[in-house]
């Protein structure tokens, strides 16, 4: 066997224990098998025990390969040992649970447990998992933003006058919150400099008035310039209105600006010919986009100077966390590497014994490492007890191993910096740590490492000035893979949106389809193979995996489209760590009802539970349950409620289903605050045999993997001693947040794609990698972060606010950004053992979080129209796009022809395949939430057959409307009547008739005395008011007392509600009235009453009597109706008045078959 280029640096690693080793390791080099092999090493030569060492990993999962592994290679070194050599790996053996192997968070929560007095915590704490710590600061928030919103400081007065563009401006709050809570060990202020807000925003209105009140001389009104100059002068308007009566609202106007920036207008620039009076447009033009560079940069100056504020005022509830995790005992996982590090650090007795009791300490993924976690280990390898300072801490020689690969630098967001990676790197160098590199990558065939090599090492070169990885060349071990291609580029068959050019939306829609077409091939079709366990064998679900950058897009979920192309042709699939649980469909289910056993009231939520998949009622059953006919054939509804009895003895068979279904969710609800939450799901799934039923769904086994996350959520939620119902709020929240991953159902032999971030997938492989999401840009426009240890600084981003420090070093800071998108690219493309398919577009490279790839994917434009023939690969056509659309055209020299291509760099060649080799389209077996209804078919019939039915349906809609525009019935009022002098028309006969005798009507006028009084419709409606309303009886005290809040109402002076109480106190002694209280004692008094009465027509005549009462005289039998007048000049109208009454009269009389006689009582 050949010699490996990096043979003598594994080796070292194997055989010198006394060296402190800084190993480099690139991917796919073994370097957790050297990491394993110097323990095994170290144990069989009697330099160390194991019960001595510390191993730390990543994860969990890596500590339990990683003692997998130890346990078996100790095993294999035993049948090759020295009887001595075999005494010591059988003690290792029986040390093995007793090494501490695991995370460095699981070491630091050992070492507290074991000193909790010397770090001055709870003795008996407990490590709050990540839900647990979330629940007790978003507690520790409310409690705060309640508190401060009695009197909010200057920060969150700007903050919540904001317009929200997304999150609410709370929201916005508490994800600062705890974006700052995660960072707390670094106590730092932010910097605020100098701002006179207050004098930059009259300067912006000033300015903003000037320029829009350039667009009163334009000489063209509807020019694109002369409306932005429009809106412009309508804003400085509008946002200054009210400033004469409440003064100069300077946080509202900074939310103002801050949405008007935003504005599309900004971008309009007219027609180049019109004039502004003595301006051209050009001049008009300069100044608007000098006003817009004012506005930006006081936007950024003033979100500069909101910044260091919110930093501030949010310590408070971060301290009231603490507060609240002390009380309860708690330690986040954060506090476990602060308590340990200010252990290790101040406590010189821990710290030495410590350093003696462990002797080597081993640490892979060092490149994921944190300035805490660093400090921590580096001091307890220290050879100086008394040293405190770990940057002058000298490790024993031998004692510390570091594994690590600064290329795989990915989680900056994580605070593992590959510049603190770099310094810390040179500090070890610079205290007598060897440096070693392994090269030799065992995972993929030499094409796919020379791609690798080609695409990174010129990129990762060219970012050094920006922090980036020194790149070292993957080296080669694998034979190549005859027979079949190891590296395709898989073009996106319909790149090109509506207006012939290449958009983000039409890749986003079309390449997931491509995907699942491809995967549909390679499964099925193909007959290519990859090595499983020593041995060749079909290319199976479980093989493949696709990669994207992230799973969520402005919200939106990025992995379902291709879970839809997936699921559209049966292919199993298992998304890992995806935020779309909540958008399943079983989740929506099951969190529907446990809603309805909440809220059994709730009859939509009752009716989507009954309808929903778990009971899967049809419209017919539940409608003949709700409607339903008695006995004496009288239609009756029930009500879908769990909680009203129901006679069963009457339902049909279909109906004492549902009738059985409310009974179920009936109990549950009785019992939910009685049992535990996860038994009520539990018994609800078991009642309607939920998990028979979702395993025959295409996704069953990440559908029932999801119904048993939400009972393990239950489960872990009332270990906080919470409701039923604050469980269900919780989903709510969690639901509109979209902050919880699908379950993790993968084991080992688990059939299924897998779908995850490349975050996920680093130190994974799989033999099929399919690199999605191609229209993620691979950085932002701003900086997304600014670390200074040295100085315990962290600046981000929070509130949409940006620091000034963070601003000052945004080139630096995007640099950094730019190196490790690029190290995130190098990450997802080493991942792939036997075939790495990477997205393309067929006419022109497409830019994104893969744009680093295409130089070593894409042909020499002279070459693309020439093409090899790819070995294993179906007979190709010449374009590799399948359709432009109607305005799309490929570029001079031709697309990119299907088939092998030499790329620009002179790598290996590359597969493109062609899209018409794959079947598109496939009719998708979805929800009916995720069914895109609009879908054209690829035939046009469906667009067609639509188009006819929405013509038949609009002229149907039209007619309709022509029907329905001409009333059935004609309402008039009689005031508008008599005023129209039509009122001779008899409601009975249609037409006036000079024969007929109507009703008597008669002017009582109350004697006013002498005094003026007030008039006007605002007197007449209190007096009108008061004589509806009080008591015929009452006294001057009880009507002024009524006086006084009607004229409250109607807004009333003091002189009008004393004339209106002496009006109607005389009105009261007035004999009509007196007649009138005495019929009310006997039941026969109406007031206030509307009356309405149909004309021969068809028109409805509708009025409100003031007063109508029943007499009983010798003189007069019937009714009697009266309507009070408040006016000045009451002749004028009187006519008008007795036609009014008259009309009254003659609608009671129709009612009441009785005479009836009329009274206009002037008071």
């Amino acid at each position: 066997m050949n010699e490996l280029g990096d043979g003598e640096a594994r080796r070292r690693i194997l055989t010198e224990f006394g060296f402190t080793f800084f190993v480099e390791a690139a991917a796919g080099t073994g370097k957790t098998s050297a990491l394993v092999g110097r323990i095994v090493s170290l144990v069989r030569t009697g330099t160390g025990r194991l019960e001595q060492v510390v191993a730390v990993t990543f994860t969990e999962k890596a500590a339990g390969e990683m003692k997998l592994r130890l346990r078996s290679e100790i095993e294999k070194a035993r049948a090759q040992a020295t009887s001595i050599e075999r005494n010591r790996l059988d003690q290792a053996l029986r040390e093995l649970e007793l090494a501490r192997i695991g995370t460095i968070h699981g070491f630091c929560g050992d070492i507290l447990h074991e000193r909790p007095i010397e770090a001055g915590i709870d003795a008996l704490f407990a490590v709050a998992s990540e839900d647990e710590a979330e629940a007790i600061a978003d507690q520790a928030f409310d409690r705060w933003f309640e508190k401060i919103l009695e009197e909010p400081p200057e920060g969150i007065r700007r903050v919540l006058r904001r317009r929200a563009r997304g999150q609410r401006p709370r929201d916005q709050l508490r994800t600062a919150f705890h974006t700052l809570r995660g960072h707390r060990d670094f106590p730092a202020r932010w910097r605020r400099d100098p701002f006179d807000r207050d004098r930059a925003i009259d300067a912006l209105i000033e300015e903003l008035r000037n320029v829009g009140a350039l667009a009163t001389s334009s000489s063209w009104t509807d020019d694109y310039l002369t409306r932005s100059l429009t809106e412009i002068a309508r804003f400085a308007g509008e946002s200054t209105r009210l400033e004469a009566v409440r003064g100069r609202d300077y946080d509202g106007l900074e939310a103002s600006l801050r949405s008007f920036t935003r504005q599309r207008s900004w971008s309009w620039k007219g027609w180049a010919g019109t004039k502004f009076g003595m301006f051209s447009r050009d001049d008009v033009l300069s100044r608007r986009d000098r006003l817009k560079a004012n506005l930006a940069s006081f936007i950024a100056a003033s979100d500069a100077d909101l910044a260091p504020i919110l930093h501030e005022v949010l310590q408070d509830p971060i301290a009231d966390y603490e507060r609240l995790k002390a009380k309860a005992g708690r330690l986040d996982f954060l506090d476990l590497l602060i308590k340990t590090r200010d252990l290790v650090r101040n406590d010189a007795l821990v710290r030495g014994e410590l350093q003696r009791r462990y002797t080597h300490f081993f640490v892979d993924e060092f490149q994921d490492t944190d300035p805490l976690q660093s400090e921590i280990l580096l001091l307890l390898a220290s050879e100086d007890p008394k040293e405190a300072n770990w940057r002058a801490a000298y490790p024993i020689p031998g004692k510390l191993f570091l594994v690590g690969d600064p290329k795989q630098s990915v989680y900056r967001f994580r605070r593992a910096d590959v510049s603190f990676y770099e310094d810390v790197k040179s500090q070890l160098l610079a205290q007598g740590a060897v440096l070693l590199h392994l090269t030799t990558s065992f995972r993929a065939p030499p094409s796919i490492q020379d791609f690798v090599n080609g695409a990174f090492a010129p990129a990762m070169a060219a970012g050094q000035a920006g922090g980036q990885a020194t790149y070292v060349p993957l080296g080669h071990s694998r034979l190549e893979i005859a027979g079949q291609p190891t590296l395709i580029a898989l073009p996106v068959p319909r790149p090109y949106g509506e207006y012939g050019n290449i958009t983000n939306r039409s890749i986003e829609e079309s390449f997931p389809d491509a995907v699942g077409g491809f995967i549909d091939w390679l499964i099925n079709e193909s007959g290519w193979k990859i090595e499983e366990e020593g041995a060749q064998v079909p290319i199976k679900p479980r093989h493949i995996a696709i990669l994207s950058r992230r799973f969520r897009n402005f919200g939106a979920d990025v992995t379902r489209p291709y879970v839809r192309a997936l699921e559209s042709r049966r292919i199993p699939h298992v998304l890992m760590g995806g935020r779309s649980f909540h958008d399943r469909e079983e989740v929506i289910a099951l969190r529907t009802a446990i809603e309805a056993i909440e809220w059994p009231d709730d009859e939509l939520k009752i009716y989507a539970t009954l309808r929903g998949p778990f009971f899967a009622f049809s419209d017919e059953a539940l409608l003949a349950f709700r409607q339903y006919v008695d006995a004496d054939g009288v239609v009756k509804r029930r009500h879908l409620n769990p909680l009203r009895s129901i006679d069963q003895s009457i339902l049909d068979s279909a109906g004492g289903q549902v009738a059985d279904a409310l009974a179920l969710l009936r109990r549950l609800h009785a019992g939910r605050n009685y049992r535990p939450i996860a038994e009520t799901i539990g018994m609800l799934l078991e009642a309607v045999r939920a998990h028979a039923g979702i395993a025959l769904w295409p996704t069953g086994e990440q559908a029932l993997g999801n119904c048993q996350r939400m009972i393990d959520m239950a489960q872990h939620f009332e270990q906080r001693a919470f409701s039923f119902r604050s469980f269900v709020e919780k989903l709510e929240t969690d639901a509109e947040r979209g902050e919880v991953d699908e379950a993790p159902i993968v084991e080992e032999g688990t059939e299924g794609v897998r779908i995850m971030t490349v975050h996920k997938a680093k130190g994974l492989e799989f033999p099929v990698v399919i690199l999605a999401d191609p229209t993620c840009t691979a950085t932002r426009d701003t900086p997304s972060r600014h670390v200074n240890p040295a100085r315990h600084l962290w600046l981000e981003s929070i509130c949409g606010s940006t620091p000034v420090e963070l601003l000052e070093a945004a080139a630096e800071e995007l640099q950094r950004d730019e190196a490790e998108a690029t190290r995130l690219a190098y990450v997802a493309a080493t991942r792939a053992r036997d075939l790495l398919v990477m997205p393309v577009t067929g006419d022109q490279p497409f830019g994104g979080w893969l744009n680093v790839l295409n130089p070593a994917l894409y042909p020499e434009k002279n070459g693309r129209r020439i093409a090899e023939l790819a070995p294993g690969c179906p007979e190709f056509g010449e374009d590799s796009v399948l359709e432009r659309g109607p305005k799309g055209r490929a570029p001079p020299e031709g697309p990119v022809r299907p088939g092998l291509h030499r790329p620009i760099t002179g790598g290996p060649a590359i597969v493109w395949w062609d899209p018409t080799k794959i079947t598109l389209d496939v009719d998708e077996l979805t929800s009916l939430r995720h069914q895109r209804l609009l879908e054209p078919s690829s035939d046009g019939s469906t667009v067609s057959k639509s188009e006819e039915d929405y013509a038949a349906w609009k002229n149907a809609r039209e007619k309709l409307q022509q029907v329905s525009s001409q009333p059935s019935i004609s309402v008039q009022t009689v005031t508008s009547l008599v005023r129209a002098r039509s009122f001779e028309e008899s409601p009975d006969q249609g037409t006036g008739d000079a024969t007929r005798s109507y009703p008597s009507v008669e002017i009582e006028v109350l004697d006013r005395g002498a005094f003026e009084r007030p008039g006007g419709r605002r007197f007449g409606v209190l007096v009108h008011a008061l004589l509806s309303s009080v008591e015929f009886d009452a006294g001057i005290d009880a009507i002024r007392s009524a006086a006084t809040i009607a004229g409250r109402i109607v807004n009333a002076t003091e002189d009008e509600v004393k004339a209106a109480s002496a009006v109607v106190q005389d009105a009261l002694e007035h004999p009509i009235l007196r007649r009138a209280a005495a019929s009310g004692g006997r039941g026969k008094l109406r007031r206030e009453t509307p009356v309405l009465q149909k004309r021969k027509n068809g028109t409805l005549i509708e009025g409100v009597i003031d007063l109508a009462f029943q007499e009983e005289e010798s003189t007069f039998a019937g009714w009697t109706v009266l309507d009070f007048k408040t006016d000045r000049e009451f002749d004028r109208s009187s006519e008008r008045y007795v036609d009014q009454v008259r009309m009254y009269a003659e609608a009671v009389a129709a009612a009441t078959a009785t005479s009836v006689r009329g009274f206009v009582l002037v008071v």
